[in-house]
């Protein structure tokens, strides 16, 4: 069990936060039913912690975990935006009775009351987070979209265009507390028709194990020349405490067997040549290489492009985190056509109106959802499948992109 000190600040700045944004909540309204409503939610949110933190209880089902962390994660942003307007009405406050005592108003406002207009506002602007992700978990965590893409392809022989690639990634098994939406997904995905299924990464959140109730309903996915495979930073299990090496090295086996299971090709570091239509396409894939040491690199690009020959008509790369392109792929590289990549989620929380858009996982990724090109080189990062975290989509869907493969105008 933490000493007191370690458990006792949490606590301290929890309770902070809950009087201080309770200030704002109480001027708008005084009914005793708000604030029982206020002060039970505030309780759950300590109760949360004294359980995680004081006991170190954790709960052996994911979907549990997930959502009871959501919660209070989302209970203490809606605190977080009422005490910076608690804050800002303060200010305002204390310069008003600046200017009473230095003689520049007069005395008759006193004493200064919170204003209104600023308690209202701070309480319509935390709500709508909240209300957003809330809609967000009940209504997008599931809602696959199709997304259509046409990739034009420099020099692309006239037989390959048309030729129809689906891209999913972040599948997240562990996150998973039904297999009806699976099942949908996977049927939405067998409707495309698609000549290649291309997975970029992250079956599950931290355990092999985590794929097995969903492997039957994945090996399902069918694709013309086959279905390609790489490992995103999740499936190495690398954010698990083993007991020994061993366990470790047993389930990165296991998760190399979950794919075999599946009947899909994974590429560790290497490529395959598939013959379309009397034309070579070169499917390339690495495992996790990321530009942020933050993470384990395990790829090795020029393993994987080793005896690639000229006579191949597309190249095409699978790396899971999209900060690969433009730290190693688009300088060593120019003859790869384009990179498949998820790893950013779009953070499952983005702001978008008019062409605009905007999400917090563009402090880290430059490239985060999307097309992106550069010469004759193009990115695609798909913002996933499943979900880790936050068990809901707010500004971005779960997707199931389709590329169509075209000529590029030079």
């Amino acid at each position: 069990m933490p000493t007191p000190l370690r458990w006792i600040t949490p606590f301290l700045f929890l309770l902070f936060f809950d009087v201080y944004a309770f200030q704002l909540v109480k001027t708008i309204s005084a009914s005793p039913w708000v604030a029982g409503i206020y002060w039970l939610l505030a309780a759950f949110t300590y109760l949360v912690v004294f359980c995680g933190v004081v006991l170190g209880i954790r709960l052996h089902n994911n979907a549990e975990r997930m959502y009871i962390t959501a919660m209070v994660f989302m209970l203490f942003v809606v605190k977080f935006i009422l005490s910076i307007f608690t804050l800002a009405d303060d200010l305002i406050r204390l310069l008003k009775l600046a200017c009473i005592w230095l003689g520049i108003s007069s005395t008759a406002g006193l004493p200064v009351e919170r204003s209104a207009i600023i308690c209202t506002a701070g309480l319509v602007l935390a709500g709508l987070p909240f209300l957003a992700m809330l809609h967000g978990m009940v209504r997008n965590a599931y809602r696959y979209k199709v997304r259509k893409v046409a990739l034009p392809i420099q020099n692309l022989p006239d037989e390959l265009s048309g030729l129809r690639i689906v891209q999913i990634s972040d599948i997240h098994t562990g996150s998973f507390i039904t297999d009806k939406p699976i099942k949908r997904a996977v049927e939405l995905i067998n409707n495309q028709q698609p000549d290649l299924v291309f997975f970029t990464g992250d079956l599950v959140n931290n355990r092999a194990n985590e794929a097995a109730p969903y492997l039957h309903i994945f090996s399902k996915i069918n694709a013309r020349y086959g279905v390609f495979s790489v490992l995103g930073n999740h499936d190495y299990g690398d954010y698990v405490q083993w007991p020994s090496e061993q366990h470790y090295r047993s389930n990165f086996e296991e998760m190399r067997n979950n794919h075999r299971t599946l009947g899909w090709n994974l590429l560790l570091n290497e490529h395959r040549i598939v013959d379309c239509k009397g034309h070579k396409i070169a499917v390339i894939g690495v495992e996790n290489w990321s530009a942020s040491h933050r993470f384990k690199r395990y790829g090795n690009l020029q393993q994987a492009y080793h005896n690639i020959t000229q006579d191949c008509a597309v190249q095409l790369l699978l790396s899971h985190d999209p900060s690969h392109w433009k730290a190693e792929v688009l300088p060593r590289f120019p003859k790869i056509n384009a990179t498949f990549s998820g790893h950013t989620h779009a953070f499952q929380f983005a702001i978008r109106f008019f062409g605009f858009k905007w999400s917090p996982v563009q402090l880290m990724y430059k490239e985060w959802v999307g097309l992106y090109r550069q010469q004759q080189q193009f990115l695609y990062v798909n913002p996933g499948f499943g979900f880790v975290g936050y068990p809901g989509r707010v500004g971005y869907l779960p997707e199931i992109t389709v590329f169509e493969l075209h000529r590029a105008n030079v």
